[in-house]
């Protein structure tokens, strides 16, 4: 390629370990473009189901009549209808107990829905961490092969009595590559996971505070069934 740079070529003919680093990049890269595309489709899924469900919920539904829809599809529950179903299970078991008083039935139901809502906030945040991690570590491991293919270059020149830029620019070009690649490893996964654990905030604040709401219909509730 006359006046440009041929990557592969420079990788190519990079020293092992320079190409050991590209390879760990290029992996880190990867499975980070993989949980970016993963997370953003299970991230929108959450929020189009809070909005579709919440819908029919405050549509005045009868809650028994809402659970079995939730329930009857046969399909693992997720979303906030796990919370609802959570919840509500758990406060029609305790209601027939009969000596069981208003605040065990309600607590109960909270505990329920506590646990539900904590299960879902885990299945959101998984593999958060390693962007994080391909965020923090990336631009390091780059700047390690970077290190390492210009201490070759030189080593080189070690037994050349006149050392001229040409002779020692391949070598730093091949080096360079390892930082560029850190960098792309780096600069999506830093993206991804600031804008997501925003997304997750978001859905915790719409999780949590649907689990108060429904823990004041369920408390009238349960008033009405001891009036």
């Amino acid at each position: 390629m006359n006046g440009g740079i041929d990557v592969l070529q420079l990788v190519l003919n990079a020293s092992l370990f320079v190409k050991v680093v590209i390879l760990i990049l290029l992996v880190f890269s990867f499975l980070s473009w993989v949980i970016i595309f993963r997370k953003m489709t299970m991230l929108n899924r959450a929020m189009k189901g809070a909005d579709d469900f919440e819908e029919r919920f405050w549509s005045g539904a009868d809650l028994a009549g809402l659970f079995r829809e939730v329930t009857s599809t046969g399909d693992q529950v997720t979303g906030i209808e796990s919370i609802f179903e959570a919840g509500f299970r758990e406060f029609a078991r305790l209601r027939q107990r009969r000596q069981m008083d208003q605040r065990t039935i309600l607590e109960g139901a909270q505990r329920g829905m506590r646990v539900a809502l904590t299960r879902e906030l885990d299945r959101l945040e998984q593999n958060l961490e390693f962007l994080a991690n391909v965020g923090s570590i990336s631009p390091y491991v780059g700047l390690l092969g970077t290190v390492a293919g210009i201490m070759v270059a030189f080593i080189g020149l070690a037994n050349v009595k006149e050392a001229t830029i040409a002779m020692v620019a391949p070598g730093i070009s091949e080096a360079l590559i390892a930082t560029a690649m850190g960098l792309i490893a780096a600069i999506p996964a830093v993206w991804a996971y600031n804008r997501y654990s925003t997304k997750v905030e978001r859905v915790s604040t719409r999780y949590e505070t649907f689990v108060e709401e429904f823990s004041s219909i369920l408390q009238r509730q349960a008033h009405l069934d001891d009036a």
